[in-house]
This record gives structure tokens, sequence and C-alpha cells, in this order.
């Protein structure tokens, strides 16, 4: 299965970078992976007559791509700009997300994970006709305890739960392709 990554941190060393680069490596046998680079033109509906190289690339990766991994920070209770303007670039001309299967999973340094942010983005995705996976939440919270040096997620309990997401994830997509 590909999966377009979409980290709404362009951070280089964010720790929702981190928890999706984890992600490709350790579910590589299930998931091929792609980081997408989401550092795209904010959008505007005056350049749709003639798109940005990078967003028609974007564009193509996502419309190709057989599922959707969002993998979100959270600013201010909800969602980053970055990860709204690249869904926002997605939804328009094509609708590169309708019906897309996908899942979410986030990582913050607070005691609430991603909370506030996946609900939000859940609302989002919603007006598009995506199939996000229900009751599969992943919330790490204390995520600056949770990663060794290398980027490796070190908790136990995190990864067990992970392997089950993912592994539901895949369960999730096979039903619905």
């Amino acid at each position: 299965m590909k999966v377009a990554i979409l980290v709404g941190s362009l951070r280089e060393n964010s720790y929702n970078k981190t928890l999706a680069t984890f992600i490709q490596k350790r579910y590589a046998k299930d998931i091929d992976g792609e980081l997408l680079d989401l550092n795209l033109p904010l959008y505007n509906e005056d350049l749709e007559s003639d798109l940005p190289a990078d967003v028609v690339a974007f564009k193509k990766e996502v419309h190709d791509a057989d599922a959707v991994l969002f993998v979100t920070p959270e600013y201010n209770h909800s969602i980053s700009g970055v990860l709204k303007n690249a869904i926002d670039w997605a939804s328009r001309i094509t609708p590169d997300l309708k019906e897309k299967p996908g899942f979410i999973v986030g990582a913050s340094m607070g005691g609430l994970g991603t909370v506030r942010a996946q609900m939000h983005l859940r609302q989002i995705l919603d007006t598009m006709g995506m199939r996000i996976l229900p009751a599969n939440e992943v919330f790490i919270s204390a995520a600056h305890t949770k990663f060794d040096e290398k980027g490796d997620l070190i908790d136990e309990g995190t990864v067990a739960f992970l392997d089950s997401v993912v592994a539901n994830f895949v369960a999730f997509y096979e039903r619905n392709k």
C-alpha cells in the first residue's frame, strides 16, 4: 500500500516528523510510506489556472497514493497552518482526498498529546469524503520522553499500541479498497 505521509510541521527536529519517520521505517513491510514536502505556497485561488510546479507535484503524489497518513502537531488547539494549507491544495481542482482511506497520529510535549488538533482535523477531512480509520486515535503525549536520540520510539506501551493501530489500518484499507 502506497501511503502519502503529511507531517504538519516544517521544523527539522519536529517530534511529529520523528514519529512519521519511525512509522515509515518500522512498518515498511506493510506500508510504502513517503513523506511529502508540505513547504508549499499559500493556497490562493488565483494560482489555480497556472499551478506552481511544487503544488502540481504534491497533488500528483497525494492522488497516486493509496492512502494518507496525517501526522499532526497541535497549534493553538488546532492543526498547523502548514497542514491546513496542504489539505486546501489537495482538495482543489481535482479531489485528491475524496474517498481516500487515511489515519491520523500526532505527538506533543503536552499531557493531552494532539487531541484537539486531531478532533479538528477529523472534522475537516470529513467534509472531503475521506475514509478515516475510526476508533484508533494515537495521541502521543510527553513526546520528549518517548524518543531516543536516533529517533526511535522507546516507550514500549506506545510502540505496542502503534503496532495495533497500523495493523488495524492495514485491515481497514484491505476491507475498503
